[in-house]
């Protein structure tokens, strides 16, 4: 195997001291008075070598290795992997590597992710929990580790978080139903102690109270993640049966897309003549002859701003437990049509 290059080999290559290349290539090379002329000299022989830096080394000088531990609860959910993605772009723009991984909304994979991506001593975490993981991310905390939860929270938790305001789109969901004249509109959960599961709830019960309608909990329906498509089919057959709902408010895009296909099943036309609004877009609602509207969420600025927040915290720089709620807005395809 052919030996690495050393910081020697560039020295010797260009006739200047290791401390001269050193400075250079960790982009010290100006306030230590290396002219220009000299830098490209030694980053060009760099490249012809194909110099790779020894980053174990440098995080032991440093303490820092320039790495970031993502843990998102179900990358192939959409809504994930696209925040995903934002974090991969904007952590390349600040010269950090992302390191991901999925929990699939189950704590004992969650525990050894983060067991994992410890051992690679990332520099910080941002974290989409998945239910009962608050102790091991309290223990996170305790150690002072660097920790922004993103699209989730706990409430007695003080983390630095960047979520959606759940309870104000849960209640321009549910109100859009009722501005249409809808008197029987039920919701479509997950059965969870997550709160931001329970926010949408809150603000599904909200908008009734507020409109002077009666809150009829046999139209909120809660979905074991275990068994989704066999309780979908149940919970939809007995909302379409003795006195059907005219109404359905899914809180997430996953069960929408179950809801849909279980609803379409039922009857083709169903969309025709029962209003549907969901929490998030999914790209499936697309090959659909009726528009689904949608609470739009701001992933884009969720990733942006998780990834700020804790690379501030990282580098010291960070104010302490920062909870930072986005609006989403209202998406009812009416634009599109103008």
């Amino acid at each position: 195997m052919k030996p690495k290059v050393s910081l020697k080999d560039i020295a010797k290559e260009v006739g200047v001291s290791i401390p001269l290349v050193s400075y250079v290539l960790t982009g010290k090379g100006k306030e230590n008075r290396v002219s220009e002329e000299t830098a490209q000299k030694i980053l060009k022989a760099a490249k012809a070598l194909n110099y790779q830096p020894n980053l174990n080394a440098r995080s032991l000088k440093t303490n820092k290795t320039k790495t970031i531990g993502v843990i998102l609860a179900d990358i192939s959910n959409p809504f994930f992997s696209n925040l995903a993605r934002v974090i991969e772009d904007e952590a390349f723009l600040r010269d950090y590597t992302v390191i991901f991984g999925s929990s699939d909304e189950k704590k004992e994979k969650f525990d050894k992710v983060l067991e994992f991506l410890l051992s690679r001593q990332v520099d910080g975490f941002i974290i989409a929990p998945p239910q009962d993981s608050k102790p091991s991310i309290s223990n996170l905390l305790k150690q002072k580790t660097s920790v922004v939860l993103i699209d989730r929270y706990f409430k007695d938790m003080e983390a630095n978080c960047v979520i959606i305001d759940n309870v104000s789109a849960s209640v321009s969901a549910t109100d859009h139903l009722i501005q249409k004249g809808h008197k029987r509109i039920a919701t479509v959960a997950y059965k969870s102690k997550l709160a931001h599961f329970a926010d949408r709830c809150d603000g599904y019960y909200r908008a009734l109270e507020q409109a002077g309608m009666v809150v009829d909990e046999k139209l909120v329906v809660k979905i074991d993640r275990e068994s989704p498509k066999k309780e979908m089919k149940r919970a939809i057959n007995e909302l379409f049966s003795n006195e059907p709902v005219d109404a359905i408010y899914f809180q997430t895009n996953t069960l929408a897309e179950e809801g849909l296909r279980q609803m379409l099943g039922m009857d083709r036309d169903i969309l025709k003549k029962v209003d549907v609004i969901v929490f998030d877009q999914n790209s499936t609602y697309h090959f659909l002859e009726n528009f689904i509207p949608y609470m739009n969420q701001p992933i884009k600025k969720m990733g942006q701003t998780a990834l700020s927040l804790l690379i501030d915290d990282i580098e010291g720089k960070g104010k302490k437990y920062q909870k930072i709620q986005l609006g989403t807005k209202l998406e009812t395809g009416v634009e599109s049509e103008l």
